[in-house]
């Protein structure tokens, strides 16, 4: 009678590292945009890296890391390139109705505490991180669509973010059409307009809220960022991850610093708020409120 055979557990394969000839090829890099941009990049991510300066590398006509890094930080005319470098590696990542909760909570719990607080002629919202326009459109619907029940103020939406291509999508607010089935059914049929072509696959968002919204570069590692308006509601959701903590604490303060008291701070449910010193008490899933101190 044969023997069983062993049963040999397999052994797990650590994720290959790049070559320390990478490592070093992007140092200069890698360093500039955490200093620049207060994005992390570990080693992990020199794969991915790589990877997305393959397309500039070609527009450039360049062949090698090595060109296409002297050009960046040595090549006078690279003004310009240092946009599209900074459009190539950052993540925007983002949907219709994202963490819907949130939205419910603003519509039924945060908006109504609002209304009769400060008596002013419009609620004003931040959308730090707006990336291609998702988020920012969704608040505009939920705070139209809250406005259209109750006799309140009317409202204007700031929308912020790093990359210059992300930004002149979300000015155009037209997106594929599946891009908008995770909205609920009347705030689709409301402000989502379709095209007369039958043939056209796209959509766009209604222009009474498009005309509510500001869309604005803004680097998170400027001094300054130049924003006089103090806020109602701030969204910084699903965009700390990148950052190291002392970076997340000290985006966190200027951000709250433009918070009015009483108003409304969201972050993105996988994320924790980082330091305890901007006077915001936890009110619900990553949610925070402003106190009266400040």
């Amino acid at each position: 009678m044969p023997r069983p055979r062993a049963l040999v557990c397999a052994k797990t394969r650590k994720p290959k590292q790049p070559e320390a000839k990478t490592m070093e090829k992007f140092a200069a890099i890698r360093t500039f945009i955490e200093r620049e941009l207060g994005i992390k990049m570990p080693v992990s991510k020199v794969p991915m890296l790589e990877s997305r300066l393959v397309g500039r590398m070609r527009v450039l006509g360049l062949t090698t890391y090595e060109q296409y890094e002297q050009y960046l930080f040595h090549d006078p005319k690279a003004r310009e390139e240092v946009v599209c470098f900074i459009d190539a590696v950052t993540t925007n990542k983002t949907d219709f109705y994202r963490e819907y909760p949130h939205f419910e909570y603003l519509s039924s719990r945060a908006m109504p505490t609002l209304a009769p607080q400060h008596g002013a002629a419009k609620w004003k919202a931040w959308c730090a991180g707006c990336s291609t326009g998702e988020e920012p459109y969704t608040l505009a619907m939920v705070m139209d669509d809250y406005l259209r029940q109750t006799n309140n103020p009317d409202f204007a939406i700031l929308a912020t973010d790093i990359s210059t291509r992300v930004l002149e999508q979300a000015r155009g607010g037209i997106y594929q059409a599946d891009r908008v089935t995770p909205l609920p059914d009347q705030l689709r049929k409301r402000y989502v307009l379709k095209s007369r072509d039958p043939h056209r696959h796209d959509v766009r968002i209604a222009p009474e809220l498009r005309r509510r919204i500001s869309f604005h570069r803004l680097n998170f590692m400027d001094p300054d960022y130049g924003v006089k308006d103090m806020f109602d509601v701030i969204f910084f959701r699903n965009v700390a991850i990148y950052f190291d903590a002392p970076t997340q604490e000290r985006v966190v303060g200027k951000l709250c610093a433009q918070l009015r008291p009483g108003g409304y701070f969201f972050i993105g449910h996988s994320e924790s708020l980082p330091g305890r010193g901007h006077n915001l008490e936890h009110v619900g899933p990553a949610i925070y409120r402003k106190g009266s101190g400040t």
